[in-house]
């Protein structure tokens, strides 16, 4: 399983990032990024000290941790520059929240994101055909989710990445250990979404394609 999605105690998760990663390596994790909800009042806290913590832990680690942010909630005129602060303060992959169904993300937000390529259009809900053209044009990908609530529109979104080429991943968006799930059910997630069996690999083989680009680009 590689996760690019999750968040501890530096925004509204339970655990530390230490305790999420050992959580995570034990259950089989290739990889993970720490992701916590940022908006101007505090990207520049909690990035650093994301920072600071995985390169305290690197070499005691089994699997890969990759600092990150969500960039949560924000109008989307102002989204563009979060995103470039993200990755000056060390961010190495930024998601955005995206118009999930279940909470009231300004309207834009979808299109922001990608126009300022994000590195993962979270939960996007119902976005549109442009939209998904767009992403696909600018490699931005976009989540499959198995957290409850946002998970709503998995459907949705497989369906139509699939008919238009756009590029899909799936993350847990984990806030307390139990939503850490294994690669065989991230398996059964993308099964549910109804993509098909010949294309499950594929799409978690993304994740790999995305830590690899962000790679190149840092």
């Amino acid at each position: 399983m590689i996760d690019l999605h999750t968040h501890t105690f530096f925004s509204d998760g339970e655990l530390v990032p230490s305790e999420l990663i050992r959580r995570a390596e034990v259950i089989g994790y290739k990889a993970i990024a720490i992701t916590d909800h940022v908006d101007a009042s505090n990207i520049d806290l909690v990035i650093p000290r994301i920072v600071a913590v995985l390169d305290k832990l690197r070499a005691h680690i089994s699997i890969e941790a990759i600092p990150g942010a969500e960039i949560t909630h924000v109008p989307p005129p102002l989204i563009p520059d979060l995103v470039k602060e993200a990755r000056a303060l060390g961010a190495k992959i930024v998601v955005v929240h995206g118009e999930t169904l279940v909470e009231p993300v300004s309207p834009g937000t979808n299109r922001a994101a990608i126009e300022a390529n994000a590195d993962i259009l979270a939960h996007p809900g119902l976005i549109s055909e442009e939209d998904l053209l767009l992403a696909k044009e600018k490699g931005v990908a976009l989540e499959i989710t198995s957290r409850k609530g946002h998970s709503l529109s998995n459907g949705y979104v497989a369906k139509q990445a699939m008919l238009l080429g756009a590029t899909l991943c799936i993350n847990t968006d984990s806030h307390s250990p139990s939503d850490l799930i294994t690669g065989e059910f991230a398996a059964n997630i993308l099964l549910a979404a109804g993509i098909e069996k010949t294309r499950i690999q594929s799409v978690l083989d993304n994740s790999k394609a995305i830590i690899e680009k962000i790679l190149r680009r840092n």
